[in-house]
């Protein structure tokens, strides 16, 4: 029985010795002594009473507080007592679950040697802590993270167990829209590229003798001249329409969308009608397309080929799909053109490198970032870092973006290559973070695409929160042309709402496109970083030298800094000190490095006063 007052205390003891003497003693002295001691005894113990009582409070008031469920229950693993929190997440009151055992909450998906192990483990070790599937009151299952402690006596035999469980079905949730997003294609809902190679490579192992794979890569002609009529929302409409029907045409069949206006079809066959099949399928997707009251009739440029006759390998077989198809491009309009061996990627060695990149992106190890330095001109002060992308290929070595990056762009795989760089620079900063590196913001350059698809700020978000950054730690860069493309509409609103989330928007090769001074006005930006091609002839072209000083000028009336880009020289860097810039990036500082020799060079250094 639990004892409210401790006998350990000498008080106590004292006053349960000096009660008799109260009454044997005769000595009135005496009698009194005992009977100070006796009092002092009575307030000890009062005084333990009420502090006990107050622990007691405070802790059922903290285990009321508790986000997580709790449970205690007895050696039979019958409850006892729970927290407002279990109540919260299962539906069960209190008065409803007292004596029931636990494990009758449990939901039926786990297996006899899963509780095996369970009781095994939390017998042995004291612990377990796992993943399970519980139900709620009213009947629907949920998922929760469970940790179990027994509690044991003197002896060690185990007298109760006391369960804390939270619910993860958000969590759960995050995981699956994750998994949806990496092989999803947002507009339409059909698989996208990475998930079209799992389903090609499926059915070619799963091939039964007699069987073949008819495969039709499906590019729209002039979607481009329906967005700038109809505008790009009435695009996208026609977009998801033309999905939908594909799918419904193709039911039973692998439909998905590569990106931007091509779409892919794989069927499993036994019959040997191939050009008959693409035929047909052209007729029907050709029907008129009624889009904002008008009907549209739209062109198709198809390549095709047959497995296994046209190869067994899921990317032999992409990159012979886009040889016919760009092969029936080179006719004109609306034409179909089957793979032949003529078309194979060795009389083609652009598309080579697009079938290679495209198994760059699936691998991962062939991409890398560099980090090139930003820096005050005059202090040498380190302020910022833009992660540049980098191709490393296995047979040719280091590839200029220059040479891939436009390719990405006209074959649809900028969206992709630009999660990359967003997934591995926030975890680059992540670790930069917590290693001792000057806690400096990362620019991150934005496609358009990544812009068009909307779901930017998404992406984001969701990398944020993976590796525990805030906003203000990455910046995003945008070139002036991204900003002008009609495609994109508005800019102005995308990109407030995305310095309100706390995000530092810089303009990026200003001065290449053809914005006005009044349109910069409008944009809500934070900093631009003026082209290289105005800071290469400096100090010595008085041209350049205007433009410089005139935009410098400029920009500090507008609140803005301006990063100068390509200064290589020391007469370039005191130019633009003279001149009053306070950013500059360039080889006279640093070239773009990888990550680890960037690291050997600045992480024994502090934090540059004034960088954020």
């Amino acid at each position: 029985m639990w004892l409210p007052v401790s006998l350990n205390r000498p008080l106590v003891w004292m006053a349960l010795m000096a009660l008799p003497a109260c009454v044997w003693i005769s000595d009135a002295a005496l009698r009194m002594v005992a009977a100070s001691i006796v009092a002092f005894g009575l307030w000890d113990a009062w005084n333990q009473v009420r502090q006990q009582r107050l622990r007691l409070r405070l802790s059922q008031d903290a285990i009321g507080l508790a986000g997580d469920a709790m449970v205690i229950s007895d050696v039979h693993n019958r409850i006892l007592a729970v927290n407002p929190a279990f109540t919260e997440i299962t539906g069960y009151d209190s008065q409803e679950v007292i004596g029931r055992k636990l494990e009758t909450l449990a939901a039926p998906r786990h297996d006899k040697t899963f509780y095996q192990t369970f009781w095994s483990t939390l017998k042995a070790t004291g612990r377990w802590e796992g993943e399970m599937w519980n139900r709620r009151k009213h009947g629907d299952e949920y998922p929760e993270w469970l940790k179990v402690r027994a509690i044991t006596d003197q002896r060690g035999k185990i007298t109760h167990f006391i369960s804390l469980f939270t619910d993860i079905s958000a969590q759960k949730a995050r995981e699956r829209d994750l998994r949806r997003i990496g092989y999803e294609d947002p507009l339409t809902g059909l698989p996208n590229r990475r998930r079209l190679h799992d389903l090609m490579s499926s059915r070619l192992r799963h091939l039964r003798a007699g069987e073949s794979l008819d495969m039709a890569l499906i590019d729209i002609d002039g979607l481009k001249s329906v967005n700038d009529s109809l505008g790009v929302e009435q695009g996208d409409r026609l977009l998801a329409r033309f999905a939908q029907r594909l799918a419904g045409y193709m039911a039973g069949s692998v439909v998905g969308r590569l990106g931007g206006d091509e779409f892919i079809v794989i069927r499993t066959t036994t019959f040997n009608d191939h050009d008959k099949w693409v035929a047909t399928l052209r007729d029907h997707m050709c029907r008129p397309f009624e889009i904002h009251d008008q009907s549209l009739r739209l062109g198709l440029t198809i390549g095709s080929c047959r497995a296994p006759e046209d190869g067994r390998d899921s990317g032999v077989l992409f990159q012979r799909l886009e040889s016919a198809m760009y092969s029936a491009k080179r006719l004109g309009r609306n034409h179909s053109q089957r793979f032949r061996p003529a078309l194979d990627k060795q009389d083609n060695p652009q598309l080579a490198l697009v079938s290679d990149l495209r198994a760059a992106l699936i691998s991962g190890d062939q991409l890398e970032l560099h980090y090139q330095t930003q820096h005050h001109p005059g202090s040498g002060a380190l302020m910022g870092m833009e992660a540049l992308l980098r191709w490393r290929h296995p047979q040719n070595g280091m590839i200029s973006p220059g040479d891939f990056i436009p390719l990405a762009e006209r074959h649809g795989l900028m969206a992709e290559l630009g999660s990359w760089v967003i997934e591995k620079a926030c975890a680059q900063q992540a670790h930069w973070q917590n290693s001792g590196m000057p806690k400096v913001i990362v620019w991150i350059n934005i496609s358009a695409l990544q812009l068009f698809q909307g779901d930017l700020e998404a992406q984001l978000a969701t990398c944020l929160e993976r590796y525990r950054l805030r906003p203000a730690q990455i910046g995003l860069e945008l070139t002036e042309s991204v900003l002008l493309d009609e495609r994109a509409g508005d800019m102005g609103p995308r990109l407030q709402v995305l310095r309100d989330l706390g995000y530092t928007v810089a303009i990026d090769d200003f001065g290449t496109g053809y914005s006005s001074l009044g349109y910069l006005k409008r944009l809500p930006v934070d900093k631009i970083k003026l082209d290289r091609a105005f800071i290469r002839e400096l100090p010595h072209d008085k041209a350049d030298a205007a433009i410089v000083t005139a935009v410098l000028a400029m920009a500090a009336g507008m609140g803005l800094e301006v990063v100068a880009e390509g200064v290589e020289t020391q007469e370039q860097c005191q130019f633009l000190i003279n001149a009053g810039c306070t950013l500059v990036q360039g080889y006279y500082f640093a070239r773009p490095l990888p990550a680890d020799e960037l690291e050997q060079l600045w992480a024994p250094l502090p934090l540059a006063e004034g960088a954020s």
